[in-house]
């Protein structure tokens, strides 16, 4: 078992957790205005990568400048991985290559507790991604714990690039926002990704 073998379903089964779910859960957070550079840039790319149509392009073209921006907004106090093998688990299934990891630790040679948010890139269905998304947050989850770091909150997102799903873990309590947030309102999405940042959402 691996992360990408998760359903949702199933991994509500298998860890127990009680889902709870909301529309407009992180409508109230504060927007963050893009920088001129990242509203340049996503006017170009997402057309090119909703043409080119796959997962990779999607996580290239988008996810990634949206994130990089998240760290520039924080000024570097973040780290940013993509692509990494995030084994914590390997009795329970929770080993696996993540998309998009954050870490609140600014060095960025080396993942260091805590983590903080997932996001899982997917081609065209944001449901996709759901039970892999959440997988993952319960590996951070037992990642912080190990290192012994007290976080409240886990956050997590599925996205399409041009769509954007958020959820929240905190114990077995897994919030789910049904309410997608598209690329049109990226000031929305950088709002409610720096407020996870911040532990504030």
């Amino acid at each position: 078992m691996a992360y990408s073998n998760f359903t949702l379903t199933e991994v509500q089964k298998t860890f127990q957790l009680e889902k709870v779910l909301f529309t407009g859960l992180f409508s109230k957070i504060k927007p963050v205005e893009p920088s001129a550079y990242l509203s340049t840039v996503l006017a170009k790319k997402a057309a090119l990568a909703t043409a080119i149509g796959t997962q990779k392009a999607r996580s290239e073209l988008i996810v990634a400048d949206i994130l990089f921006e998240l760290r520039e907004h924080l000024e570097g106090r973040i780290s940013l991985f993509s692509g990494i093998e995030f084994n914590v688990d390997a009795k329970n299934g929770l080993v696996g290559e993540c998309d998009f990891l954050v870490s609140l630790s600014p060095d960025q040679f080396d993942l260091a507790a805590p983590v903080i948010v997932l996001v899982e890139a997917k081609n065209l269905d944001l449901k996709l991604g759901l039970g892999q998304c959440v997988a993952e947050m319960l590996a951070a989850q037992r990642f912080n714990a190990k290192k012994g770091n007290n976080i409240a909150c886990i956050y997590g997102a599925s996205t399409t690039g041009t769509e954007w799903l958020f959820l929240k873990l905190k114990g077995k309590r897994l919030h789910l926002d049904m309410a997608p947030y598209t690329i049109e309102r990226c000031d929305r999405i950088l709002g409610i990704l720096t407020s996870m940042v911040e532990q504030k959402a």
